[in-house]
């Protein structure tokens, strides 16, 4: 996983965290707009979430922001 992409997830795990507590879930789709700007990013993080990790489609941005570190 590119240095990016893990620093995008942490960020964005620790945004959710602050905002809904430690029990708010994230899909992998909470780490991009809503506009498909960087493809080849989005299918490193979904191969990363899927294939790699075998992750429901919703986890806790705890765990989440663990598996990263």
């Amino acid at each position: 996983m590119t240095k990016e992409l893990k620093q995008k997830i942490i960020d964005v795990c620790d945004k959710k965290i602050a905002q809904k507590g430690d029990n708010v879930g994230v899909s992998f789709y909470a780490f991009f707009a809503n506009k498909n700007d960087n493809p080849e990013l989005l299918m490193e993080a979904a191969t990363w979430w899927i294939q790699t990790h075998q992750l429901n489609h919703f986890e806790k941005a705890v765990k989440i922001k663990a598996l990263v570190k």
